[in-house]
Parts: structure tokens; sequence; C-alpha cells
């Protein structure tokens, strides 16, 4: 086991040796963090490395845009795993450290320090990065994209107190997260996305109207569909946005939230496949022998699909933490959980279970009351459960799981009615 660990968020104090080349965890991430419990956890005591660009110990991403922004929950709520649980488990934190290349055939990472590690295994959870979009004044002070627990920090002090005209670009899950956060917090804000009824590329018309009714009772005021012709500015500080469908949008905060990217630079370099993100076996394992990836970076081939599929959200960050390090340990493991995320927006508690390249296609059976907010929505494709959302209604997310695990075929009057219990469908 290797005795030598660098203090949480300080750097390295030593770095293995080729004699002791073990496992290198590239990423500092919920996948990172999962990845090394894991190998702890399976019985793996040779040296585990993790190299983390960002100077922080591993931590989670959920809360950044929902509890952690609003204030409601402190740093601990990030952190999946302690500092001292690192300490005690013998796992190296090379925090503020970027892996700047990877070399299959000689099985090393070099690093921003000028020095290199030596792998038996290498995992890239490299995650993603905000996609960045050439707007004019883009580059004003007061533009922000929305990431990391730096960009959540300086957020949340922007919001606290209130009064301040924030514009989000976006009409995505984080965008409708943050819109709400900040309007609770007491800003005015205004969200301009592509779509006609935000959220609607995730979920369609019907059920993102259901959020966007919501917001627009708490006062945020929606231009959809639109985007930003100019962030407009004075002495070099954002003061407006210029809608392409003509607004103008008093701003003393932009916040770019269009999705993100998976970062594949590392990984493309070496000569790995690339296809949207890199591309893996369902356990996990990259065209380069002895690397893998996992979490956000990983385009995964599902068992249950036979597609492939790269999910950005909470769960597959824990799922394939975990499958990658039994993968790499020799054992065998598929990544075949059904893809799971969550939201919470202002009193709407939302989580969602099912296959998203699926649900494209499928109808939309809804037991419950859309008026009321508490309902299930499932979206069946050829007589089968492809996916299933709960929203203010808890304690069912098993028994939808269930149903699209089983993949039989379901009578959608039965679906639709409250009083029949899903597990008897």
């Amino acid at each position: 086991m290797n005795e030598s660990s660098s203090t949480p968020g300080t750097g390295a104090s030593s770095t293995p040796s080729p004699a002791d080349a073990g496992m290198v965890i590239i990423g500092g991430g919920l996948t990172a963090a999962t990845a090394a419990e894991t190998l702890r956890k399976e019985g793996f005591t040779g040296p585990v490395t993790i190299v983390a660009d960002e100077a922080e110990i591993p931590y989670q991403r959920p809360p950044l845009s929902k509890g952690f922004l609003a204030g409601k929950e402190d740093e601990d709520a990030l952190l999946p795993l302690s500092a001292k649980w690192y300490q005690e488990n013998n796992v190296t934190l090379l925090t503020g450290i970027a892996a700047t290349a990877l070399d299959p055939r000689a099985h090393t990472v070099g690093l921003s320090n000028d020095t290199s590690l030596s792998y038996a295994k290498v995992l890239l959870a490299t995650g993603a990065a905000p996609r960045h979009i050439p707007f004019p004044g883009v580059d004003l002070k007061g533009v922000h994209t929305f990431r990391t627990k730096a960009d959540s920090l300086a957020m949340k002090e922007l919001f606290t107190g209130g009064g301040k005209n924030v514009v989000m670009i976006g009409s995505g899950w984080i965008g409708m997260e943050i819109a709400a956060t900040a309007t609770e917090l007491g800003n005015k804000v205004a969200l301009m996305g592509l779509e006609d009824v935000p959220l609607s590329v995730a979920i369609g018309n019907e059920l993102g109207t259901v959020f966007a009714n919501r917001h627009k009772e708490a006062g945020v005021q929606f231009v959809l569909p639109a985007s930003a012709a100019e962030i407009q500015g004075t002495d070099g500080t954002v003061t407006s946005v210029l809608t392409t469908t003509g607004v103008t949008l008093p701003a003393d905060i932009v916040i770019v939230a269009v999705g993100v990217v998976p970062n594949i630079a590392l990984a493309k370099d070496a000569g790995l496949t690339i296809n949207n993100g890199v591309e893996v076996t369902a356990s996990l394992q990259t065209s380069a022998t002895d690397v893998f990836a996992a979490g956000d970076v990983a385009n995964a081939m599902h068992p249950a699909t036979g597609a492939y599929a790269r999910s950005e959200h909470w769960a597959n960050a824990i799922a394939s933490g975990k499958v990658a390090a039994k993968s790499m340990l020799g054992q065998t493991a598929v990544l075949d959980d059904i893809p799971y995320f969550y939201t919470d927006q202002f009193d709407l508690g939302m989580e969602y279970s099912g296959f998203g390249a699926l649900a494209k296609d499928a109808e939309i059976v809804v037991r419950g009351s859309l008026e009321k907010r508490e309902f299930v929505a499932f979206w069946v494709l050829e007589g089968r459960v492809v996916a299933g959302m709960n929203v203010n209604i808890w304690d069912v997310q098993e028994a939808i799981k269930a149903l699209i695990s089983s993949g039989r075929t379901v009578d959608t009057t039965k679906l639709a009615d409250p009083e029949t219990p899903l597990e008897d469908i």
C-alpha cells in the first residue's frame, strides 16, 4: 500500500515511482472519489493516486446549482468522501495539478508540475466543461459560466441580498435550477433558450410547461425561443443583453448555461477512440489496454439498448465509478444501471429514470395531476416503459426502474390509474 499521501488541497508531497505503479485516477469529481473508494472496498492495497486539476478534494456537482447555491447546504454537502478518508485509506491526492499527457504504451501520465506518474491501470474521469459560444460581449465583466465550486461560490455572493437583474442564457436543467435559486434569493431573472418551452428537449412541451408555469408564478421572465445577439456593457462591465428577437434585457449578471462538452483532449492526444466522448465498452474499457473512462467523459455501450450513451448525471458518476474500479481490478463488471437524475426548482421536486434516446419517440402517459403538480409521467415505446418521471410524488423510483428493467408490455390504462399499484402493472 502506498504509505505517503499529499495533504488534500496542497499538491503532492510524493508521487509513486515506476516500481510502485498502481492505479491512477485522473479527475476530481464524484466519479473519481467513487472509483477510489471502490478500489479500497474491493480489497486493492496497492497505490492509488488521484490527479485533480482543481485545488479541491473531489466533490460532487448537483448541490452547486441547488442547495449549496441557495445557502441551504454547506461545503460538506459537496464531499462524497472527507479529507480524512483519503489519508486513512492511503490515497494520494494531487490537487491543483493537471494531467497533461497520457502515454498508453509507456503506461505514464505527464503532469503540469513537470513530473510524471507510472500506472498499472488508469481511469479517465475528466468530466466535461461548459460549452462556450462566442456571443459578442461574452468577455465582459459580469458574464459567467457555471460548472465548478468556484462558479457556485461566486454566484452565491452575487445573488445573496437580491436586487440584481440576472439574465440566464440556456433553458435546460442547470439554467432552470439557477433561475429558481436566483429568484428565491430576491433577484429578477430573465431566461432565454432555443426551445419554445423550457426543458422540452428533455421531457416534451406538456411536461416542460409544468415547470415553466411555476417559474412564471415566481416572476421569472421567459424570452423563448431566443438567444443573445449581443451582450452589451459599459466600461467593460455588462449592462444588458440584446436578444435575437430584438428585446433588450437589463443585466447585472449574465450566466451562459448552454450545455457542456466532454473533456477529451487528453484521450484524443493519446490516440484513444473518440465518439461523443471517450468511447468505451460496457465494462468501461477504452480502445487502449489498461486505460478506462467513466463519468461525463465516457460514451459507454449500454447492454439494455445496444447503443452508446453518454450521461452527465450524478447517478452515472457513482455507477460508472464503481464499474470502472472493478474492471480495473480484473473483475467482471458492466455499466447496466438505468440512467437517473433529479432536480429541485422552487417547490417542485423531480426524479427521472430511463433512456432519453428511446423516450424521444415514445408516448407519454401521466398518472396524477399536472395542474396540482403531483404526478408520475411514463414514456411508453412499443408497449414498454422506457422512462419514468415523478414530480412531488415520492417512493416510486424503484417501481419505475423495475418496470423499465422488465421490458414487459404494459396496459397504459392501468399505468395512468393512480389506484393501480405500479408493482401490479
